[in-house]
């Protein structure tokens, strides 16, 4: 049976949505618990699907002791795009593909008023501009602004024959596409309102610094409103995505 190998990084990080449509196509969902001691897989299995998900590390500890599954992910994520197969990269996720294609991750950044540039990290709900929406296949269906949640502080510089697919004004690169089945999202579709919600209270040092001192409360003030608007395109992308990830079309 066919799998889709889903690599969590933390608890309040699940896979949310992704799992129910992976289950959907008959795919077996096994969520491997990295921060709980789970070992990362060496290889895949042939038909295999890697999701690999969000978390507060980053690539620059990737020799940190404390997580000592970052650089096994990498050596994974650069066989599987050696071998073409199929890969869904989240915030983290998507760094870490970068990463492994060889492209630069480094604290996102803007200018301020004098010039300078000022760590950017982009946090709460929002949107991103849709790149290519008629050619393509991913982006099938969708608004050419999708609303999203944002939770980064880190970006990358876009891999190699990689083509953007969404950009942001606080980051450009918001999502990408290498080859024809591994793909990077720098946001978040998949999580529900209390999925936010959790993240705004066990993570609201990292939304403060980003908001001010009301960040947190605002961001759980409009997570039912925000995950209503995000849930159906949110849902159209990675049903999308996983076309293209294994070679099906469930829409009609």
């Amino acid at each position: 049976m066919r799998r889709a190998v889903i690599l969590q990084h933390l608890d309040r990080e699940g896979p949310g949505f992704i799992a129910d449509l992976c289950s959907a196509r008959g795919l077996a969902t096994d969520i491997l618990r990295l921060d709980l001691g789970v070992r990362v897989p060496r290889t895949l299995d042939d038909g295999d699907l890697l999701v690999v998900m969000g978390g507060p590390m980053g690539v620059g500890e990737l020799e940190d002791p404390r997580f000592p599954f970052l650089a096994p992910e990498v050596e994974l994520l650069r066989a599987g795009l050696a071998r073409q197969r199929p890969i869904l990269g989240i915030c983290l996720g998507a760094q870490l593909l970068a990463h492994a294609a060889g492209s630069r991750v480094y604290p996102n950044q803007r200018r301020d008023a004098d010039g300078l540039l000022r760590p950017s990290p982009e946090v709460g709900f929002g949107e991103v501009r849709l790149l290519g929406l008629d050619a393509e296949p991913a982006l099938a269906g969708l608004p050419a602004r999708l609303p999203v949640l944002h939770w980064h502080g880190d970006t990358f510089a876009l891999p190699v024959n990689a083509v953007r697919l969404a950009e942001s004004d606080t980051c450009a690169d918001q999502a990408f596409r290498l080859g024809f089945n591994a793909f990077g999202l720098q946001f978040h579709v998949e999580t529900d309102a209390a999925m936010v919600r959790r993240w705004a209270e066990e993570d609201s040092a990292f939304a403060t610094s980003a908001l001010g001192a009301g960040g947190p409360a605002a961001i759980m003030a409009a997570s039912e409103a925000a995950v209503a608007r995000m849930r159906d395109p949110g849902m159209r992308l990675v049903d999308n995505i996983l076309d293209a990830m294994t070679g099906t079309s469930q829409r009609r």
